[in-house]
């Protein structure tokens, strides 16, 4: 798949979820999916997907440093 649809699914997805429904098309097919959670690992597994086609690696980790200026 190019990187234009899978934005597009991307995007299908979020309007779903966002308008609470659980069933997308995606180009002719219909996915029906369990729960919200579930939606939401779709659309982590498109977003990382997304990010390798562009080259793009998503942060693993995110460190703090604090001091008190001590």
């Amino acid at each position: 798949m190019t990187i234009e649809e899978l934005k597009a699914q991307l995007d299908a997805l979020r309007a779903a979820r966002y308008s609470g429904m659980l069933t997308v098309k995606a180009g002719d097919k219909w996915l029906t999916y369990k729960s919200d959670a579930e939606m939401q690992a779709a659309i982590h597994d498109l977003e990382r997907e997304i990010a390798n086609a562009e080259g793009r690696r998503p942060a693993r980790r995110i460190r703090v440093y604090t001091s008190k200026g001590l």
